[in-house]
């Protein structure tokens, strides 16, 4: 089984900046991490491959720095590893990101494909299925457990707000997975030593044959256009009475303020 986990490096949550002028995060000489989700989908990955056999190929997109990210999946397990980069791809939404990833999976052929359920530094869970609307596979989201596993299905159980789902599908397919589904191992030192020699490859926009205006800015709808630290209101009004009266308080104070 051909099995590619998408991971992405991203910045230590205490570490966060960004470019004022771009409004993208500053990721150059920022302490990072692979993305935590990230890392159930690597064990994930690798239990599946431990339990049918095949390979597990970690993929993920940006700077030069990012292959530190890759490396450490290598540690962990993963047979190899892939790197997009190159300044095409530099500002990319997730529209952007999951048409450049979801090229270079094609290219890998792989027969699954598992992401964490989102990054904690966008928080937008868009790019797992996003990439699986590219390839014109399903997905499963949320994937909290994996109750069956055969050479061409799989049957996982999918999280939700009250309780869970049990879904079935036939591969090839894309699953995003959430903390719940298991705990990740720590490298080992002989995984340690075959990420120090591993031979990262690393694509351009050329070696997946994605054309340029369907990357970066310039395949990007969205933008962000201005970020700014909320001022923090220091009025506050408390309620009294019957459920039936707070409530046509609230409402006249929203109409008040203009937000109704």
């Amino acid at each position: 089984m051909n099995i590619v986990v998408c991971i992405k490096q991203v910045p230590d949550t205490a570490e966060v900046r960004i470019n004022p002028e771009t409004g993208t995060l500053i990721r150059e000489g920022v302490p990072s991490i692979i993305n935590p989700y990230d890392m159930h989908a690597i064990e994930a990955a690798l239990r599946i491959k431990e339990e049918k056999g095949g390979k597990v190929t970690a993929i993920t997109m940006g700077p030069p720095q990012a292959e530190s990210a890759l490396r450490e999946a290598i540690s962990l397990g993963a047979d190899g590893a892939v790197l997009l980069t190159g300044r095409e791809f530099a500002g990319s939404d997730t529209l952007a990101t999951s048409f450049a990833l979801a090229s270079a999976i094609k290219k890998l052929s792989a027969d699954m494909v598992i992401c964490g359920k989102q990054a904690i530094d966008g928080d937008t869970s868009q790019v797992g299925p996003e990439v699986a609307e590219f390839l014109g596979i399903p997905h499963i989201s949320y994937v909290r457990k994996i109750t069956g596993l055969e050479d061409n299905s799989i049957k996982v159980e999918r999280m939700m707000d009250e309780g869970h789902d049990v879904v079935e599908s036939q591969m090839p397919l894309l699953l995003t997975v959430v903390r719940e589904l298991n705990e990740p191992r720590l490298p080992s030192l002989k995984g340690k030593m075959a990420a120090k020699k591993a031979e990262i490859k690393k694509w351009a926009p050329a070696d997946i044959e994605a054309p340029a205006e369907k990357l970066g800015f310039n395949g990007s709808p969205t933008q962000v256009k201005r970020i700014f630290t909320p001022e923090a209101g220091g009025e506050r009004k408390i309620l009294t009475g019957s459920p039936e009266e707070m409530v046509e308080e609230l409402i006249k104070e929203l109409i008040k303020k203009k937000c109704l």
